[in-house]
């Protein structure tokens, strides 16, 4: 027979009072109590939001408006339970309104999380174990948790697969500033022709004045390949009894789902960010003109860092209410708790507007 669980901890008005005197933020769901204070900065609807409800039961706000929360929100809530509000401490319902358990509102299911029990050995690189786990791989790398994520035995490998966000412009805008200045230059000379390959005659001269439109081409071809890589690739659905496409899906993109707010896989890393870059170069230069697809690439790569930076910000920064910005990172963070099949675009929504894959709208409230 199983040991009982340890009772939940008791926490005095008082003692909540003094906590969040010292700038914790603490919630309520009826007596259940929850420290939010290392999720502030990557709450969707920004810090602010949570540090006006410290001490206060927050049913009402998962329930909506403006939105009611996914089940993934609540079960990431249960991550940050640390105890009971005591008894004698708790709200006392109003008089002729009937009393209700405390969590009465919250589902079932969501009351026994236990981190600790999983499908996957949490002490164990995980990329070895993810592809057993089968029918069950889907639902489970969709259950975001807020704990890091080791794929690798090896310290080296394992590093390889991490990176911290200011790599990624160290490394790419160097790279991205000497090839625009060299391909300017070569489209200067003004002996650039596209098509002269295939014909003389009908040949178009390329002068250095095209730099700036191919250089924003190759910019927005950016957004369409990270629409195209993050719908059709991140978000392939491999079969159930393949052990080998699983792995390869939770290396490429599920590992980021299951652990949404881990700072260091939040950009690509270096390394195997590499082989991409070398692949579409590559592939530029063997298709066009070396300056064309030179210029072309060295538009892409700068869209490529901006995406990773925003990406970064999409997470951890806390944009203004009502901004652009503010808009994305809703977006975006309900792509990852509640809409995996929509949102795919993260620099831009122009493309899941084109292909119909935006983010569904939540119904607004009726108003009495």
């Amino acid at each position: 027979m199983a040991p009982a669980p340890p009772p939940a901890a008791a926490f005095s008005r008082a003692e909540l009072q003094r906590r969040l005197a010292a700038g914790a933020c603490w919630v309520r769901c009826g007596a259940r109590l929850y420290d939010l204070s290392d999720f502030v900065r990557q709450h969707p609807g920004g810090e602010q939001l949570l540090r006006a409800r410290a001490g206060q039961d927050v049913r009402a706000d998962l329930d909506g408006p403006p939105h009611r929360h996914s089940d993934n929100a609540r079960r990431w809530l249960e991550q940050y339970y640390v105890g009971e509000l005591q008894e004698e401490d708790q709200d006392v319902p109003e008089s002729g309104a009937e009393a209700t358990e405390p969590d009465a509102t919250m589902e079932p299911q969501l009351k026994a999380v236990d981190w600790d029990k999983d499908l996957v050995d949490w002490q164990k690189p995980l990329l070895w174990q993810v592809g057993h786990l089968g029918e069950k791989y889907d639902e489970w790398v969709h259950q975001p948790v807020a704990r890091p994520i080791r794929l690798f035995y090896s310290d080296f490998i394992e590093s390889l697969t991490k990176a911290v966000w200011y790599s990624v412009p160290i490394i790419w805008l160097p790279l991205m500033l000497y090839l625009s200045w060299s391909y300017y230059r070569t489209l200067a000379q003004g002996n650039v022709r596209l098509f002269a390959s295939f014909t003389t005659e009908y040949s178009v001269a390329m002068p250095k004045a095209v730099f700036p439109g191919l250089f924003v081409l190759g910019m927005l071809g950016w957004t369409l390949m990270e629409y195209l890589i993050h719908r059709f690739l991140f978000h392939m659905e491999p079969p159930s009894n393949n052990y080998y496409l699983i792995t390869l899906h939770f290396a490429l993109h599920g590992q980021h789902h299951k652990a949404p707010f881990d700072q260091s896989r939040l950009v690509f890393p270096p390394v195997p960010a590499s082989v991409g870059v070398a692949f579409f170069y590559v592939s530029l230069q063997l298709l066009l003109p070396e300056a064309v697809g030179g210029t072309l690439f060295a538009g892409g790569l700068l869209a490529y860092v901006l995406y990773d930076m925003i990406h970064y910000y999409l997470h951890f920064g806390s944009p203004r209410k009502q901004s652009h910005l503010y808009g994305m990172k809703a977006r975006h963070v309900k792509h990852h708790f509640a809409h995996q099949k929509s949102g795919f675009g993260i620099s831009t929504n122009f493309w899941d507007s084109l292909f119909h894959t935006q983010i569904p709208e939540e119904p607004q409230a009726k108003t009495q």
